[in-house]
Parts: C-alpha cells; structure tokens; sequence
C-alpha cells in the first residue's frame, strides 16, 4: 500500500519527509507533482531514479511566489514579472536564469531553471510552509515515470506508487485530487525572444494578449 502522509499536521510531517530526502506525491491545479529537495543531491538523485530520468533532462522547482525568487538567486526580468502577474499562481512554468545553486541534475546546461507558482491550495501551502521552514524548494516534476502519462485521478496515484519502499509517499490531505487539466504551459524567458517550449493548459489565446504586448514593447 502507499506510504500516506496522515498526521494531524499532514503539510508538516510532508515538510519534514521531504528535508529527509524522500519523495512526495502532491496533488496541483493540473496533474499530480512528484517532490523532491531540489538542493539535496541524495534527494535528486532518487527521484531520477524512480522517474528513470535522463540525466540531461531538468528539472523545476516549486515558490511559494514571485518574492521567493530573488533570494534563490533568480533573474526574474520584466518578461518574466508581466507573464508571472498574469498567470502565476497557475499552471505556467517559467524558466529562469539562476545564479542559486541546486542540485544537479535540476538546472539546465547553462543554470537556467523552470519554476512554478502553483494554485492548488495544498501545494501552495506546501511551497508556503517549506519556505518558512527553510527546506527546499522542492521539485515540480509530474508524477510519472518516464515515458508514461503524468498521474492525474487518485487512484492513477496509488497505481503509479505501488508498494515499493523507494516510491513517493503521498501528502494525504482529506480529499486531495489534482486539478486534472493537463501538463502546465513552459517558456523560456532567457533569451532575447520568449519561446514556448511546450504547450499545455494555458493555451495560445490564453497568453495572446500578454504576448503582443510583449512584443509591441521589444
């Protein structure tokens, strides 16, 4: 059976897994997240091992908000700021130059990394309470080994976990359920030009408008 976080402080006792170095199984606005301390190599290493991940794929992060980015070294530009105003918290990965340090494995070749604001309120509470705690940030990587579909019913969850010991364990809060819309929006806000690296539940019409004024100010 998945190893549930159950306690009377489920988002404390998932916090305190997580500075272990385990896995979790969290629940966002779009598809089932899998966590993991993005600063701790042992941390990283596991969830690339249980994702079977390949070792030039990064990975994002999960703040709390636009506030927690300075402080882990990121060059959160006035591209950035409009899309984050816009959209965030919601299901849009923003990908960022870094000068942090994380594990690796987590930053692109060249130091960038993708970060997500989530608007489910448990993963928000999460990402607020292991900022306060200091732990993380930890991952925003979809639950689901690699090459299968990310994890969106609970019971998807329960099946992708199994009863292996290594698995994530899952932040069991009472009636936790992603969102089920899809895989979130990515772009790339390092270059010169923004570039859409994958599609997802914020569509083309969605970001139009922020989009052409962005463009109408370059």
């Amino acid at each position: 059976m998945l190893a549930p976080v159950t306690t009377d402080d489920p988002i404390g006792s998932a916090v305190d897994w997580l500075s272990t170095g385990g896995l979790l199984a969290y629940p966002t606005e779009t598809v089932w997240g899998l966590g993991a301390d993005a600063c701790s190599v042992t941390a990283i290493e596991r969830l690339r091992g249980w994702k079977g991940r390949r070792e030039s794929a990064p990975v994002s992060i999960l703040v709390a908000d636009p506030d927690a980015l300075e402080p882990l070294g990121f060059e959160f530009n006035d591209r950035a700021r409009r899309l984050a105003a816009a959209f965030w918290p919601g299901p849009l990965t923003l990908v960022l130059n870094c000068r942090g340090r994380f594990a690796p494995g987590v930053p692109r070749h060249d130091g960038a990394v993708g970060v997500r604001c989530s608007s489910h309120p448990i993963s928000a509470a999460l990402a607020r309470r292991l900022d306060a705690e200091g732990v993380g940030p930890i991952t925003s990587t979809s639950l689901n080994r690699s090459g299968a579909p990310p994890a969106v019913g609970i019971e998807q969850v329960r099946e992708v976990c199994g009863m292996d010991p290594e698995s994530p364990r899952l932040l069991a809060v009472e009636g936790a359920e992603a969102g089920g819309d899809g895989e979130s929006t990515v772009i790339d806000t390092t270059g010169t030009e923004l570039v859409v690296l994958r599609w997802g539940t914020l569509t083309k019409p969605d970001l139009a408008s922020v989009l052409e004024s962005l463009e109408d100010d370059a």
